[in-house]
């Protein structure tokens, strides 16, 4: 079977693996009988994410799942049908949510690109949110995510989309973008706002683009490439300026540029040049926001005071808000604090403060 296939217990007695499949974000999860030689696939229940797979000691299996409603929870599994059979642990009661559905379309290329669309309630058209991944070998499910919900909460339809160099869509969609930083991850971009306009749900001239990490960067660097698409773009954590970036991060960091961009940033400088938003810096047209950890390591901060400086000389709207973290931050009220930032911020140019 395709996908990515991982073993995650042994039974008590050693009779049975359970083994987890991801294949194109939707997990899946077996159980191998070691003197069969056999696995048998649980019927996929209705889980945005399944994380482990334990066996108990009556034979059962447990798991963490997660649906757009509800958090994270310790569920008993059937070992014949995959249902619920109930909840073991749970850290808080089922939240109302919107619903999430998984949507593909067709990049430029003709490559099938999916992601995960949030709509809020009432007729649409809607201005709309844009979201890529960090990463960039990452990917986004349809499981609980409150940034999501609340941009549906606030009237903005959400999609989060899969773009390429995302995992679990197999290795050729992976590894496409590397030495090719930032070209088909933005063609993903372009389409996927074309998708939302054709479909009836995004406003032509609502539509904002946001992401967090490598999503930041995409954020910004779209901003720059395609000015006339976006409303205004909410970058994370982001970085301008890839080879000012490499000058800065740890050695571990930099192997991984190296393997990404296939080079240094004095062996491929047109790679690191064409996937830098600071590189389109004066196409800007769109309102920019930036919320960046002075402490970033991963994404050092150096780029992004220098890319704020170069909007500010040229009379680009651009609000940063700098926060005394790193590359992210466990303290709940500020990642609170950022969403309600880029909620104003959205609203105002929305036209639904």
């Amino acid at each position: 079977r395709e996908g990515d296939l991982s073993p995650v217990d042994w039974s008590f007695d050693g009779a049975r693996v359970a083994l987890r499949r991801l294949y194109q974000t939707v997990p899946r999860l077996s159980i191998w009988d070691v003197a069969r030689g056999e696995a048998r696939e649980l019927p996929h229940a209705p889980y945005g994410r399944i994380w482990g797979g334990f066996f108990g000691p009556d034979g059962g299996i447990y798991a963490n799942c997660d649906t757009a409603a509800r958090p994270f929870r310790a569920v008993e599994m059937d070992t014949e049908t995959g249902a619920e059979r109930r909840v073991a642990l749970a850290i808080g009661a089922d939240l109302p949510g919107h619903p999430v559905r998984s949507i593909t379309f067709r990049s430029s290329d003709g490559q099938e690109v999916q992601g995960w669309l949030t709509l809020p309630d009432g007729p649409g058209p809607f201005p709309a949110i844009l979201e890529t991944h960090g990463g960039p070998d990452n990917f986004m499910t349809g499981g609980y995510y409150p940034f999501g919900q609340a941009w549906a909460d606030h009237g903005f339809a959400f999609l989060t989309i899969n773009y390429r160099g995302s995992t679990t869509f197999g290795r050729a969609f992976m590894e496409q973008i590397w030495g090719d930083v930032g070209h088909w991850e933005v063609e993903d971009m372009v389409t996927a706002r074309a998708w939302l306009v054709d479909e009836g749900v995004a406003r032509p001239d609502g539509v904002f683009l946001t992401g967090r990490s490598y999503g930041g960067i995409l954020t910004l660097l779209a901003l720059g490439t395609h000015p006339e698409l976006w409303a205004g773009g909410m970058a994370v954590s982001a970085v301008a300026d890839l080879a000012l970036a490499y000058e800065d991060e740890s050695d571990a960091l930099k192997a991984y540029d190296v393997a990404l961009f296939k080079g240094t940033p004095e062996q491929a400088p047109a790679v690191y040049r064409a996937g830098s938003p600071v590189t389109y810096v004066e196409r800007v047209a769109a309102p920019v926001l930036i919320i960046q950890g002075r402490n970033d390591t991963r994404c050092p901060p150096r780029s992004i005071e220098i890319y704020e400086e170069r909007l500010r000389a040229l009379g680009k709207p651009i609000e940063v808000y700098w926060y005394d973290a790193g590359h992210w931050t466990s303290d709940v009220a500020e990642r609170i604090h950022h969403q309600e930032l880029m909620l104003r911020f959205a609203r105002a140019i929305a036209g639904r403060e």
